[in-house]
């Protein structure tokens, strides 16, 4: 693979993750963060951005993202890979990726409600885009993603030059560990499993290149994970610097978006909501792209479904999904991706840290099963669905309850007991 060609692949794996909602996240937190900012977006590049990158490495050192639930019962390998897709896919990512590029690209220009029109063709446009998996690279990596760039700077170039505000004093959170709340907020971005997902078509694409040695995929896997870190957390960064800087221009905003609009709309007027509406709705498309072009490619791989009814068929669920409104969406959805991705990381560590068997292993087995047991508590307490009776008990003894993190410990437990009987095993087992 040419240098060109890897770049493009580095840039298109940017642009797949970055959607409205990695937009939203930073200019809030930053906003709140004060004058601790730096610190906190700090916590949140860890999670936000070294999660990601470390799937992406892992997914290419195995050179087939199936192989991650290889060592997995065959029903829970299938079950995971389904769940995950259909809920990064028409059943919440898509739909919400397709009313969000609705509600800030289109909506603030017209009176009347297009969202049913819109839906469909949005939907028709990713659809057109996603049956040409083989260009994908060429059109998001070599056009779409510059373009994105280019708008983005526009927009942090003028705030350079002319910020609209200073930063305000930081909420009591962020005054005492603006890091550790920066984390959460970074794994709250849930792009953990979004890297899940996106191996499929990562891998897929370096492929397409004509590289077909595990060593040469895993080789140009840790490139481009390399491109994606360094663009993201320079995106992350520059959103942050705008949250910060917002102080005048929003100060108190309810959410991310609210600060962009009102950034962009300082900085250069009714052309700045024009120019923040065209970021959106390249962000949500590239989004969009990428999440059809990934559940495609799992049905043909695992299924032999061809890849234009599968891709017809999840944009045909996704635009009649967009038109429930996001808040049913969400509220359907959520608590489905809150669980898996405690799965996904857990998968994602056990790699990293144990021998992957060729066949099912129990050892993986227990990981999945305990990570989704706590991942299903974190997914109850983020809803607000557990009792008093319980959520005391829970704060107390369970470390990193209160950060929805509490299947952390129990997993990295499991993972150095494996680790520990594994190397007991191998002394055992006579050279």
């Amino acid at each position: 693979m040419n240098k060109k060609d890897l770049i493009a692949i580095g840039f298109m794996t940017f642009a797949l993750f970055l959607g409205a909602g990695n937009l939203i996240f930073p200019p809030l937190m930053a906003q709140q963060a004060g004058e601790y900012w730096l610190l906190a977006i700090a916590g949140f590049l860890l999670t936000a951005v070294g999660l990601p990158a470390l799937t992406i490495i892992v997914l290419g050192r195995l050179s087939s993202a199936d192989k991650l639930t290889s060592s997995l019962p065959k029903w829970m390998d299938r079950s995971f890979w389904i769940l995950v897709l259909t809920t990064l896919g028409p059943a919440f990512v898509l739909p919400r990726a397709v009313t969000v590029a609705y509600e800030m690209g289109i909506k603030p220009f017209v009176n009347d409600n297009y969202l049913f029109i819109f839906s469909i063709s949005f939907c028709a446009l990713t659809l057109l885009l996603a049956l040409k998996p083989g260009r994908l690279v060429d059109y998001i990596g070599k056009v779409m993603t510059p373009a994105l760039i280019s708008m983005l700077a526009l927009l942090i170039i003028a705030a350079i030059i002319n910020p609209l505000g200073s930063t305000s004093p930081a909420t009591d959170i962020y005054k005492q560990a603006p890091t550790v709340n920066g984390l959460i907020q970074g794994y709250m971005t849930l792009d953990a499993i979004a890297a899940v997902a996106f191996g499929w078509v990562i891998i897929q694409a370096i492929k397409s290149k004509g590289v077909t040695s595990t060593k040469a995929i895993a080789k140009y896997s840790r490139w481009i994970a390399g491109i994606y870190a360094i663009l993201m957390s320079s995106c992350y960064l520059a959103m942050g610097y705008l949250g910060a800087t917002s102080s005048n221009i929003a100060p108190n905003a309810l959410n991310g978006g609210e600060i962009l609009t009102r950034y962009a709309a300082g900085e250069f007027g009714q052309a700045g909501q024009v120019l923040l509406a065209a970021i959106t709705l390249m962000a949500c498309l590239t989004t969009t792209i990428g999440l059809t072009n990934a559940n495609a490619q799992y049905y043909k791989n695992t299924y032999r479904t061809p890849f234009k009814i599968s891709a017809t068929l999840i944009l045909g669920l996704t635009a009649i999904v967009s038109n429930f409104g996001l808040e049913t969406i969400i509220e359907v959805s959520l608590p489905a991706i809150l669980i898996l991705c405690p799965i996904a990381i857990a998968l994602i560590l056990a790699t990293v840290s144990l021998p992957l068997p060729n066949k099912p292993s129990t050892t993986h087995t227990v990981i999945v099963l305990i990570a989704t047991l706590f991942g299903t508590i974190d997914a109850l307490s983020i809803l607000d669905k557990l009792p008093l009776t319980v959520i005391e008990p829970l704060t107390k003894w369970l470390p990193f309850y209160s950060a929805h993190m509490s299947w952390l410990v129990p997993v990295f437990i499991t993972i150095v007991i494996s680790k520990l009987l594994s190397f007991r095993t191998e002394k055992m087992i006579p050279a």
